[in-house]
């Protein structure tokens, strides 16, 4: 019975031990102790900087010219006679270059292309209307080259609008629709402020086609001249040295002289509507391509597929030297973008067509050099 009960006794020790165990170990289900935030500064993780933006594409070719295109231009001045100036600018990038590019060279009727740029700013201006009506008589005809002049002996005068007169002077150069301008602008001082306020540099306008004319050839103006052929009877009758000596003057200090690198700049300008409002800059540059002078000289040398648009000059000749025979323009290419070149000659004695193939080959090779 001892043995029994104290193998009961111990029994019920061990039982009661594996209980208190039992009691001991947590439940599966009771809620963990959630560990203490630690107090302090909260510490951030920065984040990653962002790789450098690539730095913008820039486009050698509108940085510099070809150097191909630099050598050619050099070769044909070279080789070309007489007093030859020529400027080219990339209108849509940062370059231009040239032979004596910054020399003054007589611009004829180049000039054409400011006294319509002064009447257009005073349209802007509100102070003329392009449907303003100009009469012209007798008394207002001028020389050379005025197709208007037949109309006007027939008729005793015409009037013209504003706009028939810019495109009479731009597409056809007539001389005296020109002038016509020239004095509804408020003449030459009007036109030479216009350069100057809008800061186009070494570009001169003279005193009209009359007064300007006369002079180079040693003349003092007679309205009879305007008349027939009565000009160039009078400059016949004039010695030679008389002819000679006032030519020799004019291409020493051109009253209408301009470089041909201030004229590539004032067509950027143009072309970028820096000059004018919209309205007027489309206006101008759309008149200036349906120019039908000078069809052979840098307009020959232009691709096709691309655009051009330019303004003329040819001035008078004697002994075998032409002079101010030029040509100014904006070529387009077929991907928008746009140059500026002058070629102005402003004595040679080359002939006409050796003229018209070296302002060919200056846009010819232009294009040729394009996005080089």
């Amino acid at each position: 019975m001892r043995f029994h009960l104290t193998g009961r006794i111990r029994s019920a020790a061990f039982l009661g031990s594996v209980a208190m165990l039992a009691a001991c170990v947590p439940s599966a289900r009771a809620p963990q102790p959630v560990p203490p935030v630690a107090k302090g500064p909260v510490q951030r993780v920065p984040a990653p900087t962002p790789p450098p933006a690539p730095a913008p594409y820039r486009n050698p070719a509108a940085e510099r010219p070809a150097p191909g295109l630099v050598a050619e231009i050099d070769e044909l001045w070279r080789n070309f006679p007489g007093t030859t100036g020529i400027a080219v600018r990339r209108i849509d990038g940062d370059w231009s270059f040239g032979k004596r590019q910054d020399e003054l060279f007589p611009q004829q009727s180049v000039s054409k292309t400011w006294v319509s740029l002064t009447i257009l700013d005073e349209v802007d201006k509100g102070r003329i209307k392009l449907s303003d009506p100009v009469t012209i008589g007798v008394n207002d005809l001028a020389v050379f080259h005025q197709p208007i002049r037949d109309r006007v002996i027939a008729n005793g005068s015409v009037t013209e609008t504003v706009y028939s007169l810019i495109q009479q002077a731009i597409t056809r150069s007539d001389n005296t629709a020109n002038d016509a301008l020239l004095w509804k602008a408020g003449g030459p001082d009007a036109v030479n402020a216009f350069i100057r306020d809008k800061g186009l540099g070494a570009i001169r306008f003279g005193p009209g086609e009359r007064l300007l004319q006369s002079k180079i050839a040693g003349l003092t103006w007679n309205q009879d001249y305007a008349i027939g052929r009565r000009f160039y009877a009078a400059r016949a009758e004039l010695p030679v040295e008389t002819r000679r000596a006032a030519l020799y003057d004019y291409l020493r200090d051109p009253m209408d002289g301009a470089s041909p690198q201030a004229i590539v700049d004032a067509l950027g300008k143009l072309a970028r509507g820096e000059l004018l409002s919209p309205e007027s800059t489309r206006l101008m540059l759309e008149t200036m391509e349906r120019t039908h002078s000078g069809p052979n000289r840098l307009k020959a040398g232009v691709p096709d597929g691309w655009d051009f648009l330019h303004k003329t000059g040819t001035g008078q000749e004697l002994g075998g030297i032409a002079t101010g025979y030029n040509d100014i323009g904006i070529m387009t290419a077929p991907d928008g973008t746009r140059y500026a070149v002058a070629v102005m000659l402003g004595d040679t004695t080359a002939s006409i067509p050796a003229r018209m193939r070296l302002m060919q080959s200056v846009t010819r090779a232009v294009a040729r050099y394009h996005g080089m």
